[in-house]
């Protein structure tokens, strides 16, 4: 959403959702250990909401199955995202809350790495930097409004709530720089400087 409080992508390509997994004998069958594996980590980051639309990642296609890949003995998990445009302001809210979706579905021995696709974003080196650094990850997730912005993409919500989302995304920016040390950026539209209204920053 720009600083004037238009959607960045108006219009943006709906796809299909794919099918629920079947299950088989094996995966409910409490003595076999289930190893886990791409798709599993696929559906659970599928119906994650888009802060933009009321719409899941999955519908958008920026998370696809293909993207995801998963070493259950190695202990990682790497899931590759696509924002829907190349300048996408809110590609660091998403891959945030991929990220702590997994951190709190996943036993805590998995390594995880969540990143831009390649090629599919104007800034994907700089939101893939911040994504990576634990010590910003970890302060994000106590900055309480910006967890608040991350739980409402992490839950079922209505229209009001994506309003909502937005509205706190670009308007309580200014007051979360003054009181943190930590910033996470929600890259600018177009290249201008920090001090224009269309660069966003969460704290």
């Amino acid at each position: 959403m720009s600083a004037g409080g238009r959607l960045e992508n108006a219009n943006p390509v709906i796809f299909q959702r794919s099918g629920e997994r079947l299950l088989t004998a094996s995966d409910e069958d409490e003595d076999v250990h289930d190893r886990i594996d791409d798709r599993e980590i696929f559906d659970l980051i599928r119906s994650i909401n888009d802060p933009e639309h009321p719409l899941s990642l999955e519908e958008l296609n920026v998370v696809e199955q293909v993207r995801v890949k998963v070493n259950d003995a190695e202990s990682s998990v790497g899931v590759e995202f696509t924002p829907t445009i190349p300048h996408c302001s809110m590609a660091t809210l998403i891959g945030l809350s991929i990220k702590v979706k997994l951190l709190r579905s996943l036993p805590d021995r998995f390594k995880i790495d969540v990143q831009i696709t390649p090629g599919t974003h104007a800034s994907e080196e700089a939101v893939n930097k911040q994504l990576a650094d634990k010590e910003r990850v970890a302060a994000a997730l106590e900055n309480s409004s910006l967890l608040e912005v991350v739980n409402q993409c992490l839950t079922t919500r209505s229209m009001p709530d994506l309003i909502c989302i937005c509205q706190v995304v670009s308007l309580s920016v200014q007051s979360w720089y003054m009181n943190s040390c930590f910033c996470w950026t929600l890259m600018p539209q177009s290249k201008v400087d920090s001090s224009s209204e269309n660069y966003i920053m969460i704290i």
